[in-house]
């Protein structure tokens, strides 16, 4: 997309922030550096990409903040999430057999899930610390791929979403199963950690789609 000044062709896609202005844009009588604050005076403020719709970023000085929720109704919300965690031949079937010697990786692990999904907001820093009216964490076994698939819910009655606390809780017990086998092998692998569905608040639900 293009826009014109008198003797000028700009285009938008060339605008980089704290970069001088490309002296072969303008004509020979208007060589001198154009200024930024000039550009957004003739466009409009010129922010990076993405940070106009961050609700933790100031749109002014692009510093983070903490969302102030004060004036957002208290409402049921609701958070599912998930990973994976690859153990391969030999860990898999330590934990199958309950054979390690911390003793029951499932249920160590999912102790550590809820325990953390409590602690979210010291974790991370610009959540809000929600009170759970629930975390639940389960664990099972996937023989096919050698692996411990995580799933973990939050649910709260409050001024904003759980997704955090749900994601933490899958995250933390992920990380147990690792520690409590990581004496049977070191290549373990966590993945797919992810959201997969939520409910309340002003964006409503949302599911991923493969989650149906």
């Amino acid at each position: 997309m293009q826009h014109r000044l008198p003797g000028v062709c700009l285009q938008r896609k060339a605008l980089h922030l704290g970069r001088p202005f490309p002296a072969h844009f303008l004509g020979k009588r208007r060589r001198a550096a154009v200024s930024m604050r000039g550009v957004e005076r003739w466009m409009g403020p010129v922010r990076p990409f993405g940070t106009s719709s961050l609700t933790h970023v100031d749109e002014r000085s692009g510093a983070a903040k903490m969302v102030d929720v004060s004036g957002k109704a208290a409402t049921r919300r609701r958070a599912r999430a998930s990973c994976r965690v690859e153990l391969g031949p030999l860990a898999f079937e330590a934990v199958q057999k309950n054979s390690l010697k911390k003793g029951d990786v499932l249920t160590v692990a999912k102790i550590a899930g809820i325990s953390a999904s409590k602690q979210t907001a010291q974790l991370i820093p610009l959540c809000h610390p929600l009170p759970l009216s629930l975390c639940d964490v389960s664990l099972s076994l996937e023989p096919s791929s050698k692996s411990v698939l995580v799933s973990a819910e939050a649910v709260t009655t409050g001024p904003t979403g759980v997704e955090m606390e749900a994601l933490t809780a899958a995250a933390v017990a992920g990380l147990t199963v690792y520690d409590m086998c990581k004496a049977v092998s070191k290549g373990i692998t966590i993945s797919s950690l992810r959201l997969e569905e939520k409910e309340g608040g002003k964006s409503g639900s949302w599911m991923r789609e493969e989650f149906h």
